[in-house]
């Protein structure tokens, strides 16, 4: 079985060079019926431990001592299938911390101020398939999109293999929606929307839903004041 099953308890390795912190997530995680399988302090532990365990989501500190959460993050995510989720978890929101998370691979980034409610929920998502970005880092996101320049080009996909209504689902996608919702918003089977998603992904070349929600508001598809052109570009077909 490999680290990112969607059977079984949900396994979790926390990396963070705080004790407290680090026993206050696996409370909070336990408490859950989450199951623990490691705790380390630094990148160089967390990615031993992650070889060693195969979890489903990795909680990943960025700054830590010996190798930090970022470059543990692009280690653990290179090369074999079944590799974990990981959730960056930081004090700092940060542009250049957000965007290198994103680079390394990271399904999610969450501050530190998180409830334990929305931890919980946060670790479930990612394991089920879905990407998550605090509503403060999303706000931000959007903002450095309305400054594009020549640097986020290299991120450009063309959308034109897009079906009318992937461009649609790609569009509330990129606008947080979870599977779930975009399901009742778009009055359809979350299995459909979930092969929508899978489909959008394989033909852009992309790795999940971060990298999406990325695209999205590169090539124009989502305005930053959250308009979709999806319908737009719907009519044009």
């Amino acid at each position: 079985m490999t680290g990112t099953s969607t059977d079984g308890p949900l396994r979790v390795v926390v990396a963070d060079d705080q004790a407290l912190v680090r026993t206050g997530f696996r409370m909070i995680l336990t408490a859950d019926g989450i199951d623990v399988v490691a705790e380390v302090n630094n990148g160089e532990e967390a990615v031993a431990a992650v070889r060693r365990t195969r979890p489903d989501v990795v909680l990943m500190d960025i700054r830590m001592p010996e190798m930090d959460g970022l470059e543990a993050t692009r280690r653990i995510l290179t090369g074999a299938p079944g590799e974990p989720r990981v959730i960056i978890l930081t004090t700092f929101d940060l542009d250049h911390f957000v965007y290198a998370a994103l680079s390394a691979g990271a399904s999610g980034f969450l501050l530190k101020d998180v409830t334990p409610e929305h931890l919980v929920a946060a670790v479930r998502m990612v394991r089920s398939g879905d990407a998550l970005l605090a509503p403060a880092i999303t706000h931000r996101l959007v903002e450095r999109f309305a400054h594009r320049d020549s640097d986020t080009a290299a991120l450009h996909r063309d959308l034109a293999s897009l079906t009318p209504r992937e461009l649609e689902v790609l569009g509330l996608l990129a606008r947080g929606l979870s599977n779930a919702e975009l399901a009742g918003r778009l009055h359809l089977a979350e299995t459909t929307v979930k092969t929508h998603v899978t489909r959008i992904l394989a033909k852009l070349g992309l790795r999940d839903r971060v990298q999406a929600v990325i695209v999205a508001y590169e090539t124009g598809l989502v305005s930053v004041g959250g308009h979709v052109a999806a319908q737009r570009s719907a009519e044009q077909t």
